[in-house]
């Protein structure tokens, strides 16, 4: 009965999303002008997301026929069903938004009421879709394996996607809108998104894989993989509460009602309350969600300790939301401080943005070190699976405000392009600066889903090889410690770089075709787009397998060679290190970004100023921080203690240790 009752919930979120779409398409896709351009930008995406799902199909099929050999068909079986609905989760959100935009930017023309709406429905598309599927896919398996430990293969499925999303989708965004600033904004003096860039369409392109698809394929492993972590957490407790197992099923299926009714309370026409609105849509789904987790507490588990460990979830995802809203707000004294290191030149304006990026780690650490310590008070190790899954069963609602910010961002994009009315541009620029408070927001709310996620996964590994504790004076252990710990600054090595090589490429291009295209600057001659189109794509496409394999590779290599206990001390390190540098990349580079938009509002000389000049490049070092390294270092460390607990039996087996 409770099990149906979670199924009519995950397909309850997919009827919204539905309807959603089916409201968005029928609204008005302005003048010819506004689809060209919205045209280009979808066959961007879709080519680029064609490529990519087609290079990672590739990897599945192979990884799906050693996982069948070593582990057997079920688990094969549920990995393909997880890296499928991942990716279709990432294709919808895609898709939705390239539809979105150019609709957002034709309700601007009534007004911001109407085009904060339709931008925010086709987030909420996205949204309902991750968890829908997520928890559909989910129960489904357990209604016919009826076995938590059948269905780590989906995890894994979900993780891999996520992974390779992350990774190419965030060098593609990066790549494209790094060179399409160095040379439009730095070299030109021209704006953002200007018809003249020829890479302005790679760079809005960018917005939709990286934000929209990447976004949703990460946070749909989040919810699968900490879903499935309490599940089998909950096996060690079914003997004295026979609903442990089905328990974080049912808090999914709750928060996904409690975050439809959120997003009725998201709207507003004062360009000073966007973000206001949007925060009351998540403190009003988190409290509908703690009241329906009461509910379900004491229906299923029949002690009050399960539900104040969800409490403490519902806590932690509100205060993280709160501390990277402080420090990424224009208008708040983090990003006003970097914007004031501008006038000095690009040099301290980076100095100020590192040091805000380190600082900005100590809030959000104490608070998921409050939550552990409160969640284990009350209710042991389950408690903290609990607390995770309470948190992420709120990504329907995070989701959907993420994923208005690129919606937004592409609005604003097709309204300069297609040089709409000024008050257009006003209403599009107002949406798309906070728009890039909520993409921090949820990436910090991400990270502690991931860091919390990541923790159950270790704990269920370790219950799977009886690790009961781990001895740091072991010197495998003290190894595994140290290549866990250096393990996300590698993978981050890799990413930043392939950024860089990618942003090469574009600055190449876009000034070779100010070069040999006579009359792009006077507006006499049409820029060449689909060949950066093309190039961001390639570019990502190359850069994505090895990071990858190498976070796949890693935890075998560890738990073969050195042992369990060596391996449980690698996923330690992952974790803390992982933890720490995405808070400093992802919010350190927000800051960049909205310190960059205070300047252009006029402070310190606005446009054009040395200080804006200054600002432009804390920002480019900033976007492949926040848009690339940073969120992929979540994916990561979720991998690694997946692919531990899906081959602990092989270790066990197979280990020299």
């Amino acid at each position: 009965m409770v099990l149906n009752l979670i199924l009519v919930a995950s397909l309850l979120a997919l009827l919204y999303a539905g309807c959603l779409a089916f409201y968005i398409l029928r609204q008005d896709p302005g003048n010819k002008k506004m689809q060209e351009i919205a045209d280009a930008i979808a066959q961007g995406a879709k080519a680029y997301l064609l490529r990519q799902n087609t290079t990672i199909a590739v990897v599945t099929i192979v990884l799906a026929g050693i996982i069948w050999y070593l582990l057997g068909m079920t688990t094969a079986l549920t990995f393909v069903l997880g890296a499928f609905l991942s990716a279709v989760a990432g294709f919808i959100g895609m898709m939705i938004s390239v539809k979105a935009n150019v609709r957002t930017a034709q309700a601007a023309n009534k007004g911001l009421r109407e085009a904060m709406d339709l931008g925010f429905k086709g987030g909420t598309v996205t949204g309902m879709a991750v968890v829908g599927l997520g928890l559909l896919g989910i129960s489904l398996l357990f209604g016919v394996y009826n076995d938590p430990k059948a269905i780590i293969g989906f995890g894994f499925g979900a993780s891999l996607i996520s992974l390779f999303a992350r990774v190419g989708g965030g060098i593609y965004t990066k790549g494209a809108d790094v060179g399409a600033d160095l040379v439009g904004k730095v070299e030109k003096g021209i704006p953002e998104d200007d018809p003249r860039n020829p890479a302005v369409i790679a760079d809005n392109v960018g917005d939709n894989v990286g934000d929209c698809a990447g976004m949703a394929a990460d946070l749909f492993e989040s919810y699968s993989v900490t879903l499935i972590a309490a599940m089998l957490l909950g096996l060690s407790i079914v003997g004295s509460m026979p609903n442990a197992v089905i328990y974080p099923m049912a808090l999914g299926g709750v928060a996904i009602l409690a975050s439809i009714l959120g997003t009725f309370v998201v709207r507003t026409d004062d360009k000073n309350k966007i973000w206001s609105a949007l925060n009351r849509g998540i403190l009003v789904t988190a409290l509908l969600s703690a009241v329906g987790f009461y509910f379900v507490t004491v229906l299923l588990m029949g002690s009050m300790a399960f539900f104040y460990a969800a409490l403490t979830g519902l806590a932690v995802t509100v205060a993280i939301g709160q501390i990277v809203e402080y420090y990424t707000s224009a208008d708040k004294k983090p990003t006003q401080d970097v914007s004031e290191a501008s006038t000095t030149g690009s040099g301290t304006n980076i100095i100020m943005g590192l040091a805000v990026g380190m600082e900005s780690t100590l809030l959000p650490v104490l608070v998921i070190c409050a939550g552990i310590f409160a969640s284990f008070y009350f209710a042991g190790v389950y408690g903290i699976a609990v607390a995770a899954m309470a948190m992420l069963a709120m990504t329907g609602i995070v989701v959907s405000v993420d994923s208005f910010g690129p919606i937004t961002d592409n609005a604003g994009g097709i309204a300069e392009m297609s040089n709409l009315p000024e008050k257009v541009r006003e209403n599009t620029d107002a949406l798309d600066a906070v728009g890039n408070t909520t993409k921090a927001v949820t990436k910090g709310f991400a990270i502690g889903g991931a860091a919390l996620a990541a923790l159950s996964l270790f704990v269920a590994y370790s219950e799977e090889v009886g690790l009961t504790i781990i001895n740091i004076l072991d010197h495998r252990v003290v190894i595994g410690l140290f290549i866990g710990g250096v393990l996300p600054f590698v993978f981050s090595s890799m990413t930043m770089r392939a950024v860089g090589r990618a942003a090469k490429l574009i600055v190449e291009e876009v000034r070779r075709q100010y070069r040999e295209i006579k009359g792009i600057m006077e507006r006499k001659a049409k820029p060449d787009y689909a060949r950066c189109v093309d190039i961001s794509t390639k570019a990502a496409i190359n850069e994505l397998i090895v990071p990858g394999l190498i976070a796949v590779l890693s935890p075998l290599a560890v738990g073969l060679l050195l042992g369990p206990a060596a391996l449980g001390g690698m996923l330690a390190g992952a974790i803390i290190t992982g933890l720490l540098m995405a808070i400093m990349m992802t919010t350190g580079g927000a800051t960049w970004d909205n310190a960059k938009k205070y300047i252009e509002k006029g402070a310190y000389g606005g446009k054009g100023s040395e200080a804006h000049k200054a600002a432009v490049v804390g920002d480019t070092v900033g976007d492949p921080f926040k848009d690339t390294a940073g969120p992929a270092l979540n994916p990561l460390i979720k991998v690694v203690n997946t692919i531990a607990l899906l081959a602990a039996g092989l270790i066990l087996t197979y280990g020299l240790f």
